[in-house]
Order: structure tokens, then sequence, then C-alpha cells
């Protein structure tokens, strides 16, 4: 197994850059120290002076000494988190979205990563049910918070009939662990019909908000179910009435905790208001937006930031035509600003796409898992003109969609331009007004 963590990117004009740190080079080692993983390499770096140990892409050993200011990036980006690779799902939950993947898709669109140093370092969920003792010791020792949870039902039985996986009884247990030792987490719920919901929410609800300020906030998002289900087990997505039901048992809960604490401590997905049919609510019904990458939010703060820059928005411009992407699910709230856009700024026509997921199938509706196929299909020729595409449609790294095709194959198929912004309104205006 390659020892080190290999980069797979520098930062121009970085510390890194200027010490002739390329890609494909590994970090062996910081003042003679091995590192291991992103953690390891984090905790080394820390200070205003180290010894880094390179294995340079030919093989040469290099050892540089870094003199920086206190917090100034180095500008490594890494492969992976760690030289053993990342820690791999060992849940076979019944409404796994990887499940739901057609095949023949890129490698990592299958990759189920469950990894403790992920959750920390991006936020993403992690299940701890793969986590081994010195794992857990790890975290406790170095202090490892916010921890990011899949927590989904506080009952043993139903978490195990969910995630089909018997160490997923051991949550409760974990989770008191874990806020004795003082890490803090967020707590996420995939509300699945039929097995996590009802009582088995009220349930879930109740005991982590026992843990508060340890657990600091609970996510409650509705399943999200594909059409490529073949040999899966039979669920059925969130009705409206059941979406209706949460929301109003959800704002019983908020006014409890709000009393008590100051904060609604639970918080549910726009999606929930989509399939209700009910306004967002205020920003400020986030408190600080503490799962915002979990689709909790995204509009409210979206419309709290146009609100911000409405007054300085010009009221007119040269004339221009730009066309707006997005799923089923946003397309209302899109319209009302679309509308108000068009009436504050004279000169500008926005074209507002609404495309239909055909490709995982038409209950997927969030923008996010749209492809570059569905587009071309449904948008037609756009004659030369813009087109804004949200970042969150693409791959992290790369201008590529889901279903492995480029931005540049799109602007082609529906010869168009276009403008990837990403996902605020500061960055949506100044897209308009390019």
């Amino acid at each position: 197994m390659p020892k080190g963590l290999k980069v797979s990117s520098v930062a121009p004009n970085s510390i890194a850059h200027e010490v002739e740190i390329t890609p494909g080079d590994r970090v062996i080692a910081v003042d003679h120290k091995e590192i291991r993983d992103i953690l390891d390499f984090q905790y080394a770096t820390a200070e205003e002076q180290f010894n880094l140990l390179i294995e340079k892409l030919n093989g040469e050993i290099w050892e540089i000494q870094i003199e920086r200011d206190y917090d100034e990036p180095l500008g490594l980006t890494f492969e992976t988190v760690a030289s053993s690779g990342i820690k791999t799902c060992r849940n076979n939950c019944v409404f796994c979205f990887v499940a739901q993947t057609p095949k023949h898709m890129r490698a990592t669109l299958y990759q189920k990563d469950d990894d403790y140093r992920l959750s920390l370092t991006q936020g993403s969920f992690i299940t701890l049910t793969n986590l081994s003792e010195e794992d857990f010791e790890r975290i406790i020792k170095f202090r490892l918070s916010p921890l990011y949870i899949s927590v989904h039902a506080w009952n043993p039985q139903v978490r195990v009939r969910l995630m089909r996986n018997p160490k997923a009884a051991e949550l409760p247990r974990q989770i008191e662990r874990l806020a004795q030792a003082g890490i803090t987490m967020h707590a996420q719920i995939v509300l699945v019909p039929g097995y996590n919901d009802s009582e088995v929410l009220e349930e879930t609800v109740t005991e982590l908000g026992h843990f508060y300020p340890a657990v600091q906030s609970v996510g409650v998002v509705p399943v999200g179910l594909t059409k490529h289900r073949t040999g899966l087990p039979e669920l059925r997505p969130v009705t409206s009435a059941e979406a209706q039901a949460v929301l109003d048992q959800g704002i019983t809960w908020q006014n409890d905790f709000r009393k008590r604490w100051g904060i609604n401590f639970v918080y549910f997905s726009d999606e929930f208001y989509v399939l209700a049919g009910r306004p967002f609510p205020q920003a400020s019904e986030y408190d600080e937006f503490p799962q915002l990458e979990n689709g909790i939010g995204m509009a409210a703060k979206f419309a709290q930031e146009l609100q911000s820059l409405w007054p300085s928005l010009p009221t007119s411009i040269g004339k221009r035509r730009i066309h707006l992407l997005t799923g089923v699910s946003a397309t209302p709230f899109f319209r009302y600003w679309v509308d108000r856009l068009e009436q504050r700024i004279a000169g500008l026509t926005l074209e507002l796409h609404t495309i239909v997921n055909n490709f995982f199938g038409k209950t997927v509706t969030v923008a996010g898992l749209l492809t570059a196929q569905d587009i071309a299909n449904q948008v037609g020729n756009l004659n030369g003109e813009r087109f804004l595409i949200p970042q969150n449609m693409l791959k992290a790294d790369a201008d590529i969609f889901l279903d492995d095709y480029s931005v540049s194959w799109l602007e082609e198929k529906i010869n168009g331009r276009a403008s990837i912004v990403e996902n605020n309104a500061t960055s949506f205006i100044q897209a308009l007004l390019l």
C-alpha cells in the first residue's frame, strides 16, 4: 500500500507551488511523523514552521522546510482522505440512493463512503456502523467536531430494519458516548413511509433533543426514489398529506425547542414544503442554517440574499435574454423571482426551463440530480443565447454532469453559452448582469 497522501492539485501562487510540489507527489511525513490521513496532516501542519517529507512523482525524496504566517494555507488538495482509502459503507439501506443508480456510469457514483474524516472535513453524513474502537478513541482524543450523523431512527429494531445491519442497533449508546466526550453532532433523518414515520419519528426527534447541545440540529428529508429499483425493497415516496402532517408536527416541536433553547433545533428540507404546497419559512426560522448542504433552508437563504441585494440592482440594462435551468420542485420559487426581476430590470428577459428528470425518474425533482441528456432533450435550440447552470448540477472538481456529459457537450447540443453559478444569490445576480 502506498504511503502518505497523494497530491491531486496545487493552488497557483501558494506556498506549495513556490516550493515546487506538483500533482502526483506524495506527502509522506511531517516533522518525521508518518502521515496516514488528512487528519494527521492537518494536526501536523498546524504550526507556523515544520518540515515536509515529499516523495516526488519520479521517486526522489525531498525534505522541505515550511515557514508561513499563522493560518496561511499551503495550497494542497489530496486525492483521498487516507493512504488506505476511504472507509466504505457496510450497510444495505432499503432507501440507498447508490443502489438506485443505473449501471454503466462513472465509478465514483457507486462509491458508498461512510468515513468520519469526510464528515469532519466535508460535512458528509456517516452512520457510525463501521467505526472501530480505535476510531472512536481517536475522535474523542482529538475532539473531532462537528460530526454529521445519519440517524434515521432511534429505535434499534427500526434502525436495523432500515439499514439492514445489526450494528445499526448500537446508535443510542454511540450518541451518548460521543455526547459525554464533548463531541458535537448534527443528525439526519431520511423519512421513509411505513418505516420511520409517525410515532417512530416522534421518538427519534424527542430522544435526540435530550442530547442538546451536543446534538445541535436534526434535519428531516423525504426519501428519494428513482425508477431504477429492480430487486430492491418496495418503497413509496412521501405524499402531500404526509408532508403536511409532518410539518404540522414539526411546528409543535420547533415551538417547544425554541422556548427551551432559543432555536428550532429540528428543520425540514425544502422538498417537504414543496410536497405540502406550503411557502418556505423565513430565513430566521433556520437559525444559523446548520444543514444547508442537506437541502434545508436553501430557498430561504437564497431569498434572503436576493432581498439584501435588491436595492443595489440596476433598473435597466441592455437588452438581453438569459435561460435558467431548474428542477420541478424549485420551479414555483424561481418563477416568483423571475417575474420580480423582469419587472425590476428593464431590458432583462429570463426564460425559465423546468427540466423533468427522465434519467432517474419523475419522482426525482431536485435540480442537483439533473443530467445533461435531459436538459438537451427538453431545452431545444437556444440560438447562441446564454444559460445558467447551478454548480450543484456538476461534479465537484470538473464541469461534468451526473451522466458524464460535459458542459461543453451541452453547449454544442443546445447551441447556447453556459455560465456556471454558485448556489447563492450573489453569484446568480452577477451572472445575470455580466
